[in-house]
Protein backbone atom coordinates (compact mmCIF):
# COMPACT_ATOMS: atom_id res chain seq x y z
CA UNK A 1 0.00 0.00 0.00
CA UNK A 2 1.78 2.92 -0.95
CA UNK A 3 1.85 5.71 1.26
CA UNK A 4 -0.44 8.08 -0.28
CA UNK A 5 -3.44 5.28 -0.15
CA UNK A 6 -2.44 5.00 3.67
CA UNK A 7 -3.00 8.33 4.46
CA UNK A 8 -6.20 8.82 3.12
CA UNK A 9 -7.42 5.83 4.74
CA UNK A 10 -6.31 7.20 8.49
CA UNK A 11 -8.06 10.70 7.09
CA UNK A 12 -11.38 8.16 6.73
CA UNK A 13 -11.35 6.34 9.82
CA UNK A 14 -10.34 9.36 11.94
CA UNK A 15 -13.67 11.67 10.29
CA UNK A 16 -15.92 8.06 11.28
CA UNK A 17 -13.64 8.01 14.98
CA UNK A 18 -15.78 9.03 17.94
CA UNK A 19 -14.94 12.58 18.98
CA UNK A 20 -12.66 11.31 22.11
CA UNK A 21 -10.53 9.60 19.33
CA UNK A 22 -9.76 12.06 17.36
CA UNK A 23 -6.57 12.87 19.15
CA UNK A 24 -5.42 9.81 18.79
CA UNK A 25 -5.84 9.62 14.32
CA UNK A 26 -3.77 13.06 14.40
CA UNK A 27 -1.16 11.29 16.53
CA UNK A 28 -1.31 8.14 14.68
CA UNK A 29 -0.53 10.43 11.52
CA UNK A 30 1.66 12.36 12.55
CA UNK A 31 4.23 8.93 13.70
CA UNK A 32 2.95 7.66 10.13
CA UNK A 33 4.19 10.97 8.65
CA UNK A 34 7.75 10.83 10.71
CA UNK A 35 7.73 6.97 10.46
CA UNK A 36 8.78 6.65 14.32
CA UNK A 37 7.44 2.63 14.38
CA UNK A 38 7.84 2.10 18.46
CA UNK A 39 6.27 5.03 19.45
CA UNK A 40 3.62 4.05 16.66
CA UNK A 41 2.90 1.01 17.47
CA UNK A 42 2.78 1.94 21.42
CA UNK A 43 0.17 4.58 20.20
CA UNK A 44 -2.15 1.76 18.25
CA UNK A 45 -1.67 -0.55 21.43
CA UNK A 46 -2.72 2.61 23.93
CA UNK A 47 -5.99 3.58 21.05
CA UNK A 48 -6.55 -0.17 20.60
CA UNK A 49 -7.30 -0.58 24.60
CA UNK A 50 -9.87 2.27 24.17
CA UNK A 51 -13.55 0.24 23.86
CA UNK A 52 -14.67 2.73 21.96
CA UNK A 53 -12.08 1.99 18.87
CA UNK A 54 -13.87 -1.37 18.57
CA UNK A 55 -15.33 -0.74 15.13
CA UNK A 56 -12.19 0.85 14.05
CA UNK A 57 -9.71 -2.44 14.68
CA UNK A 58 -10.00 -5.07 12.20
CA UNK A 59 -9.57 -2.37 9.56
CA UNK A 60 -7.04 -0.20 11.16
CA UNK A 61 -5.05 -3.56 10.82
CA UNK A 62 -5.58 -4.58 7.43
CA UNK A 63 -5.16 -1.31 6.01
CA UNK A 64 -2.65 0.20 7.95
CA UNK A 65 -0.81 -1.93 10.40
CA UNK A 66 0.10 -4.12 8.01
CA UNK A 67 1.79 -2.10 5.36
CA UNK A 68 4.57 -1.39 8.37
CA UNK A 69 4.40 -4.90 10.06
CA UNK A 70 7.63 -5.76 9.36
CA UNK A 71 9.15 -3.42 11.06
CA UNK A 72 7.49 -3.07 14.44
CA UNK A 73 8.21 -5.45 17.39
CA UNK A 74 6.13 -9.11 16.31
CA UNK A 75 5.07 -10.01 19.49
CA UNK A 76 3.39 -5.97 19.77
CA UNK A 77 2.16 -6.84 15.88
CA UNK A 78 0.31 -10.08 17.15
CA UNK A 79 -0.73 -8.19 20.15
CA UNK A 80 -2.60 -5.97 18.14
CA UNK A 81 -3.34 -9.02 15.55
CA UNK A 82 -5.17 -10.72 18.91
CA UNK A 83 -7.37 -7.31 19.48
CA UNK A 84 -8.34 -6.92 15.88
CA UNK A 85 -9.65 -10.31 15.68
CA UNK A 86 -12.70 -9.60 18.30
CA UNK A 87 -14.03 -7.69 15.44
CA UNK A 88 -14.38 -10.68 13.43
CA UNK A 89 -18.13 -12.17 12.71
CA UNK A 90 -17.40 -15.28 13.60
CA UNK A 91 -14.71 -18.23 14.90
CA UNK A 92 -14.35 -19.49 11.36
CA UNK A 93 -13.51 -16.39 10.19
CA UNK A 94 -10.89 -15.88 13.16
CA UNK A 95 -9.64 -18.68 12.65
CA UNK A 96 -8.36 -17.84 9.49
CA UNK A 97 -7.27 -14.51 10.72
CA UNK A 98 -4.96 -16.02 13.25
CA UNK A 99 -3.99 -19.35 10.90
CA UNK A 100 -2.79 -16.02 8.64
CA UNK A 101 -0.98 -13.75 11.37
CA UNK A 102 0.88 -17.49 12.40
CA UNK A 103 2.69 -17.65 9.06
CA UNK A 104 3.22 -14.15 8.55
CA UNK A 105 5.24 -14.13 12.29
CA UNK A 106 6.81 -17.91 11.41
CA UNK A 107 10.25 -16.67 11.32
CA UNK A 108 13.40 -17.52 13.33
CA UNK A 109 13.46 -14.06 14.93
CA UNK A 110 9.97 -13.98 15.78
CA UNK A 111 9.01 -17.55 17.12
CA UNK A 112 7.63 -16.18 20.60
CA UNK A 113 4.96 -14.33 18.14
CA UNK A 114 4.56 -17.63 16.39
CA UNK A 115 3.84 -19.08 19.37
CA UNK A 116 1.66 -16.64 20.46
CA UNK A 117 -0.72 -16.51 17.19
CA UNK A 118 -0.94 -20.67 17.05
CA UNK A 119 -2.18 -20.44 20.53
CA UNK A 120 -4.46 -17.71 19.59
CA UNK A 121 -5.57 -20.22 16.72
CA UNK A 122 -5.74 -23.59 19.13
CA UNK A 123 -7.89 -21.21 21.31
CA UNK A 124 -10.36 -20.88 18.34
CA UNK A 125 -9.62 -24.36 17.55
CA UNK A 126 -10.94 -25.72 20.68
CA UNK A 127 -14.49 -23.49 20.12
CA UNK A 128 -14.99 -25.09 17.11
CA UNK A 129 -14.54 -28.58 18.94
CA UNK A 130 -11.76 -29.58 16.67
CA UNK A 131 -9.71 -30.94 19.51
CA UNK A 132 -6.97 -32.54 17.70
CA UNK A 133 -5.82 -29.64 15.29
CA UNK A 134 -6.26 -27.60 18.76
CA UNK A 135 -3.59 -30.59 20.35
CA UNK A 136 -1.31 -30.32 17.14
CA UNK A 137 -0.83 -26.88 17.90
CA UNK A 138 -0.61 -26.54 20.99
CA UNK A 139 2.12 -29.55 20.37
CA UNK A 140 4.10 -27.30 18.35
CA UNK A 141 3.82 -24.33 20.92
CA UNK A 142 5.32 -26.58 23.43
CA UNK A 143 7.90 -27.91 21.52
CA UNK A 144 9.28 -23.99 20.61
CA UNK A 145 8.31 -22.41 24.40
CA UNK A 146 10.92 -25.30 25.50
CA UNK A 147 13.67 -23.84 23.58
CA UNK A 148 13.27 -20.44 25.05
CA UNK A 149 15.57 -19.11 28.09
CA UNK A 150 13.06 -16.53 28.64
CA UNK A 151 9.86 -15.27 26.96
CA UNK A 152 7.43 -12.99 27.77
CA UNK A 153 5.10 -13.81 30.25
CA UNK A 154 1.48 -13.06 28.15
CA UNK A 155 2.81 -15.69 25.98
CA UNK A 156 3.27 -18.39 28.72
CA UNK A 157 -0.18 -16.96 30.03
CA UNK A 158 -2.20 -17.55 26.87
CA UNK A 159 -0.21 -21.30 26.29
CA UNK A 160 -1.51 -22.34 30.42
CA UNK A 161 -4.76 -21.16 29.32
CA UNK A 162 -5.21 -22.82 26.68
CA UNK A 163 -3.91 -26.19 27.36
CA UNK A 164 -6.27 -25.82 30.44
CA UNK A 165 -9.31 -25.44 27.67
CA UNK A 166 -8.25 -28.61 25.97
CA UNK A 167 -7.47 -30.69 29.43
CA UNK A 168 -10.85 -28.97 30.58
CA UNK A 169 -12.24 -30.39 27.13
CA UNK A 170 -10.74 -33.52 26.85
CA UNK A 171 -11.91 -34.46 30.93
CA UNK A 172 -8.39 -35.08 32.22
CA UNK A 173 -8.54 -32.88 35.56
CA UNK A 174 -5.04 -33.31 37.07
CA UNK A 175 -3.82 -31.53 33.91
CA UNK A 176 -6.57 -29.30 33.62
CA UNK A 177 -5.50 -28.37 37.47
CA UNK A 178 -1.92 -27.99 36.92
CA UNK A 179 -2.14 -25.63 33.77
CA UNK A 180 -4.27 -23.23 35.49
CA UNK A 181 -2.37 -23.04 38.39
CA UNK A 182 0.63 -22.33 35.79
CA UNK A 183 -1.82 -19.94 34.34
CA UNK A 184 -2.68 -18.20 37.55
CA UNK A 185 1.18 -18.01 38.30
CA UNK A 186 1.54 -16.29 34.83
CA UNK A 187 -0.94 -13.33 35.87
CA UNK A 188 -2.27 -10.83 38.25
CA UNK A 189 -5.34 -12.51 40.09
CA UNK A 190 -6.78 -9.31 40.32
CA UNK A 191 -6.65 -8.58 36.59
CA UNK A 192 -9.45 -11.19 36.65
CA UNK A 193 -13.07 -9.70 36.85
CA UNK A 194 -15.23 -11.28 39.48
CA UNK A 195 -17.09 -13.77 37.63
CA UNK A 196 -14.11 -15.17 35.83
CA UNK A 197 -12.12 -15.81 39.09
CA UNK A 198 -15.24 -17.77 40.52
CA UNK A 199 -15.35 -19.21 37.56
CA UNK A 200 -11.59 -20.44 37.69
CA UNK A 201 -12.07 -20.93 41.53
CA UNK A 202 -14.91 -23.47 41.21
CA UNK A 203 -13.72 -25.39 38.47
CA UNK A 204 -9.92 -25.85 39.99
CA UNK A 205 -11.63 -27.36 43.02
CA UNK A 206 -14.18 -29.34 41.20
CA UNK A 207 -10.92 -31.00 39.16
CA UNK A 208 -8.74 -31.29 42.36
CA UNK A 209 -11.58 -33.28 43.89
CA UNK A 210 -12.43 -36.01 41.27
CA UNK A 211 -8.64 -36.57 40.24
CA UNK A 212 -7.44 -39.78 40.85
CA UNK A 213 -4.10 -38.25 41.11
CA UNK A 214 -4.17 -35.07 43.35
CA UNK A 215 -4.59 -36.21 46.62
CA UNK A 216 -2.54 -32.71 48.17
CA UNK A 217 -4.71 -29.32 47.88
CA UNK A 218 -2.43 -27.39 49.26
CA UNK A 219 -1.03 -24.94 46.00
CA UNK A 220 -5.05 -24.07 45.85
CA UNK A 221 -5.98 -24.17 49.42
CA UNK A 222 -3.35 -21.13 49.55
CA UNK A 223 -3.99 -19.22 46.74
CA UNK A 224 -6.73 -16.05 47.06
CA UNK A 225 -8.51 -17.20 43.98
CA UNK A 226 -10.44 -19.81 46.36
CA UNK A 227 -11.81 -16.69 48.50
CA UNK A 228 -13.56 -15.51 46.20
CA UNK A 229 -16.08 -18.57 46.72
CA UNK A 230 -16.94 -16.89 49.91
CA UNK A 231 -20.22 -16.21 50.28
CA UNK A 232 -21.52 -17.31 46.61
CA UNK A 233 -23.17 -19.91 46.58
CA UNK A 234 -20.37 -22.09 45.98
CA UNK A 235 -19.36 -21.67 49.68
CA UNK A 236 -19.67 -25.17 50.63
CA UNK A 237 -17.00 -26.49 47.95
CA UNK A 238 -14.17 -24.53 49.52
CA UNK A 239 -15.59 -26.20 53.00
CA UNK A 240 -15.26 -29.17 51.54
CA UNK A 241 -11.82 -28.97 50.73
CA UNK A 242 -11.13 -27.82 53.79
CA UNK A 243 -12.50 -31.08 54.97
CA UNK A 244 -10.47 -33.42 52.76
CA UNK A 245 -7.17 -31.36 53.79
CA UNK A 246 -8.06 -32.19 57.51
CA UNK A 247 -9.27 -35.72 56.68
CA UNK A 248 -12.70 -34.64 58.50
CA UNK A 249 -15.17 -37.12 57.83
CA UNK A 250 -17.61 -35.60 60.12
CA UNK A 251 -17.59 -32.53 58.06
CA UNK A 252 -17.26 -34.30 54.65
CA UNK A 253 -20.69 -35.90 56.09
CA UNK A 254 -22.31 -32.81 56.81
CA UNK A 255 -21.53 -31.05 53.41
CA UNK A 256 -21.59 -34.06 51.22
CA UNK A 257 -25.53 -33.15 50.63
CA UNK A 258 -24.27 -30.67 48.32
CA UNK A 259 -23.04 -32.98 45.82
CA UNK A 260 -26.54 -33.27 44.20
CA UNK A 261 -25.88 -29.63 43.20
CA UNK A 262 -22.87 -30.64 40.78
CA UNK A 263 -22.93 -33.59 38.24
CA UNK A 264 -19.40 -34.57 38.38
CA UNK A 265 -19.27 -34.97 42.22
CA UNK A 266 -22.26 -36.68 42.53
CA UNK A 267 -21.28 -39.28 39.64
CA UNK A 268 -18.14 -39.95 41.74
CA UNK A 269 -19.31 -40.21 45.35
CA UNK A 270 -18.19 -43.72 45.34
CA UNK A 271 -14.56 -42.36 44.85
CA UNK A 272 -14.82 -38.96 47.03
CA UNK A 273 -15.36 -41.07 50.37
CA UNK A 274 -12.30 -43.13 49.19
CA UNK A 275 -10.23 -40.06 48.63
CA UNK A 276 -11.40 -38.17 52.58
CA UNK A 277 -10.86 -41.90 53.68
CA UNK A 278 -7.51 -41.65 52.69
CA UNK A 279 -7.07 -38.42 53.48
CA UNK A 280 -8.08 -39.47 57.52
CA UNK A 281 -5.82 -42.43 57.03
CA UNK A 282 -3.63 -39.71 56.25
CA UNK A 283 -4.36 -37.44 59.25
CA UNK A 284 -3.91 -40.56 61.65
CA UNK A 285 -0.87 -41.18 61.23
CA UNK A 286 0.16 -37.09 60.84
CA UNK A 287 -0.77 -36.26 64.41
CA UNK A 288 1.25 -39.28 65.72
CA UNK A 289 4.40 -38.72 66.96
CA UNK A 290 7.46 -40.51 64.43
CA UNK A 291 8.14 -43.34 67.46
CA UNK A 292 4.41 -44.03 67.73
CA UNK A 293 3.31 -44.97 64.27
CA UNK A 294 2.76 -49.01 64.50
CA UNK A 295 -0.61 -48.77 64.65
CA UNK A 296 -3.19 -51.73 64.74
CA UNK A 297 -6.24 -51.81 62.08
CA UNK A 298 -8.61 -51.26 64.70
CA UNK A 299 -6.94 -48.04 66.15
CA UNK A 300 -6.86 -46.82 62.83
CA UNK A 301 -10.78 -47.92 62.29
CA UNK A 302 -11.20 -45.80 66.04
CA UNK A 303 -9.49 -42.44 64.93
CA UNK A 304 -10.42 -42.81 61.02
CA UNK A 305 -13.87 -44.12 61.64
CA UNK A 306 -13.85 -46.31 58.65
CA UNK A 307 -14.35 -49.42 59.04
CA UNK A 308 -12.31 -52.54 60.34
CA UNK A 309 -12.27 -55.04 57.35
CA UNK A 310 -11.82 -51.87 54.87
CA UNK A 311 -8.46 -50.30 56.84
CA UNK A 312 -6.21 -53.12 55.17
CA UNK A 313 -7.06 -52.04 51.65
CA UNK A 314 -7.17 -48.56 52.74
CA UNK A 315 -3.39 -48.55 53.73
CA UNK A 316 -2.32 -50.56 50.92
CA UNK A 317 -4.14 -47.81 48.17
CA UNK A 318 -2.27 -45.06 50.14
CA UNK A 319 1.14 -47.22 50.22
CA UNK A 320 0.65 -48.12 46.71
CA UNK A 321 -0.29 -44.02 45.87
CA UNK A 322 3.00 -42.49 47.68
CA UNK A 323 0.96 -41.26 50.81
CA UNK A 324 2.58 -43.02 52.78
CA UNK A 325 5.56 -45.58 53.27
CA UNK A 326 5.89 -48.47 55.46
CA UNK A 327 4.96 -51.53 55.64
CA UNK A 328 1.81 -53.93 56.77
CA UNK A 329 1.59 -56.97 59.36
CA UNK A 330 -1.47 -58.81 58.37
CA UNK A 331 -1.11 -61.25 60.77
CA UNK A 332 -1.06 -59.02 63.54
CA UNK A 333 -3.44 -56.73 62.15
CA UNK A 334 -0.76 -53.71 62.15
CA UNK A 335 0.58 -51.41 60.16
CA UNK A 336 4.15 -49.35 60.59
CA UNK A 337 4.21 -46.29 58.94
CA UNK A 338 7.75 -44.49 58.62
CA UNK A 339 6.51 -41.46 56.19
CA UNK A 340 3.78 -39.52 55.61
CA UNK A 341 3.22 -37.33 52.57
CA UNK A 342 3.86 -33.62 53.09
CA UNK A 343 0.58 -31.24 52.88
CA UNK A 344 -0.26 -27.66 54.01
CA UNK A 345 -1.64 -27.15 57.44
CA UNK A 346 -4.79 -25.09 59.33
CA UNK A 347 -4.64 -23.43 62.63
CA UNK A 348 -5.56 -26.28 64.36
CA UNK A 349 -2.78 -29.07 62.27
CA UNK A 350 -0.16 -26.43 63.94
CA UNK A 351 -1.47 -26.27 66.89
CA UNK A 352 -1.22 -29.72 67.18
CA UNK A 353 2.58 -30.23 65.61
CA UNK A 354 3.09 -27.43 67.93
CA UNK A 355 1.84 -29.58 71.11
CA UNK A 356 4.08 -32.64 69.32
CA UNK A 357 7.07 -30.55 69.26
CA UNK A 358 7.01 -29.55 72.66
CA UNK A 359 6.46 -32.99 73.70
CA UNK A 360 9.78 -34.20 72.12
CA UNK A 361 11.73 -31.28 73.50
CA UNK A 362 10.39 -32.41 76.43
CA UNK A 363 11.44 -36.18 75.96
CA UNK A 364 14.90 -35.09 75.26
CA UNK A 365 15.67 -32.89 78.23
CA UNK A 366 14.40 -36.17 80.30
CA UNK A 367 16.90 -38.36 78.27
CA UNK A 368 19.28 -35.78 79.21
CA UNK A 369 19.03 -35.55 82.83
CA UNK A 370 19.06 -38.95 82.89
CA UNK A 371 22.14 -39.42 81.10
CA UNK A 372 23.70 -36.75 83.26
CA UNK A 373 22.75 -38.68 86.39
CA UNK A 374 23.28 -42.22 85.66
CA UNK A 375 26.87 -41.11 84.10
CA UNK A 376 28.14 -38.91 86.48
CA UNK A 377 31.12 -40.89 87.55
CA UNK A 378 32.30 -41.16 83.80
CA UNK A 379 31.76 -37.26 83.08
CA UNK A 380 34.31 -37.00 86.41
CA UNK A 381 36.62 -38.95 84.97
Amino acid sequence: MDPETVQQFLDEQRDAAPEELQQDFLNLEDYWDRKLWHQLTDLLIELFDNRASSPQRLPLFRHFILSFSEKINQLKFVALGLAAATQCQDDQERLDFFTDLAKKVNKPSSQDAYVYALVAGAEVKLRLQDLEGARKDLDTAELILDTFDSVEVEVHAAFYRTSASYYQAKADFALFYRSTLLYLACIETNALSSSESQHLAYDLSIAALISDSIYNFGELLLHPLLSTLKSTPHAWLRDVLYAFNKGDLAAYDALKGNFTREPLLEQHQTFLYQKISLAALTEAVFRRPPHDRAMTFRTISRETNVKVEDIEILIMKALSLGLLKGSIDQVGGVARINWVQPKVLDLEQIGGMRGRLREWDGSVNKLGNWIEGVGKDVWAA
